[in-house]
């Protein structure tokens, strides 16, 4: 796969998991969560995103396969 595609996937991806994964954090302790335990909450949800962004971002600057070999 061309690396500008990957790039150009891989920012889609980015996009897309942020805006969903916040408006799943917001829908949630409306929900289920008492009420001091939302600050909690929300400071854990702010940091657990990174961890599928990360691997998004290693998957975009994985090199392309014929640089691979040499």
């Amino acid at each position: 796969m061309p690396e500008r595609l990957r790039k150009f996937i891989g920012m889609i991806a980015l996009v897309t998991l942020v805006v969903v994964y916040s408006l799943v954090v917001i829908t949630i302790p409306i929900q289920n969560i008492p009420g001091a335990w939302i600050w909690f909450f929300y400071a854990l949800a702010g940091l657990v995103w990174v961890l599928p962004a990360g691997l998004i971002i290693k998957w975009m600057q994985k090199p392309p396969r014929d640089r691979e070999a040499g």
